[in-house]
């Protein structure tokens, strides 16, 4: 078993949610899980995206960019997780792909808890597929987790300086901007993310070899996250693309 740390922040704020990640990234202390919501509603950019390619943002309460790659992600009716920790420490003591697989099937093992029959997409064509909206739901890989014929799961990873960070999105309810995807409600499953939350510590746990101890950011995570995050609803930097 390895021991890793677990935070908290339900309903924190989107300049918050990116400065602790990046925090993290940058100069955690120890490994660790962290599980929080957004308020208000935001839209988050993949890195290399361009505001103009997702068709609604305005629709968000706010705008911002992630560290991380891949398509725009209405945080609405989700529970949000991230990880971070050293490359070389498992899950992420293989390549790229293999530590998808292996924290996707922590999730998966999760959904199961609560009823969801969902695994891996594979080659199975899914209906939330769909061209030019820009959004992460609407595109899906091999390796992303789907339920009834749809994505449900959305995450990215970003490396830097030996280390890494692998956030992502699960989907309890869908959004104006995401529509008809796989989400807890359609599956007519009522399951909020603070009850959500206990499942998938455990799938991460069993699936992963994690004890995890509760624990919060350090004064000096806390201050770096602040200063970080300030930047990330700024004009220039959700444009900057």
């Amino acid at each position: 078993m390895s021991a890793w740390r677990l935070i908290t922040t339900w309903g924190a704020s989107p300049e918050f949610n990116m400065g602790l990640d990046e925090a993290l990234l940058l100069q955690g202390e120890q490994p660790t899980v962290r599980l929080y919501t957004w308020a208000p509603d935001t839209l988050s950019l993949g890195w290399f995206q361009r505001l103009d390619e997702v068709p609604g943002a305005d629709r968000a309460s706010r705008r911002v960019r992630r560290l991380t790659g891949g398509g725009a992600i209405h945080h609405q009716h989700e529970l949000t997780f991230s990880l971070t920790a050293p490359v070389g420490l498992a899950p992420y003591d293989g390549t790229v792909p293999e530590s998808y697989e292996r924290v996707h099937a922590a999730i998966v093992k999760a959904l199961a808890a609560v009823g969801l029959d969902a695994r891996l997409r594979g080659d199975d064509p899914l209906t939330s597929d769909a061209e030019a909206t820009g959004m992460c739901f609407h595109h899906s890989t091999p390796l992303d987790i789907a339920w009834g014929g749809a994505k449900g799961v959305g995450s990215a990873q970003r490396r830097r300086g030996g280390r890494v960070l692998h956030h992502g999105s699960i989907k309890l309810g869908t959004t104006s901007l995401e529509g008809p995807i796989a989400t807890f409600e359609a599956a007519s499953q009522q399951v909020t993310p603070v009850e959500f939350g206990p499942h998938l510590l455990r799938g991460f746990e069993q699936e992963l070899g994690l004890e995890l101890r509760p624990g919060v950011p350090s004064p000096a995570e806390r201050a770096c996250a602040e200063q970080l995050g300030a930047r990330y609803t700024t004009e220039s930097w959700v444009a900057q693309r």
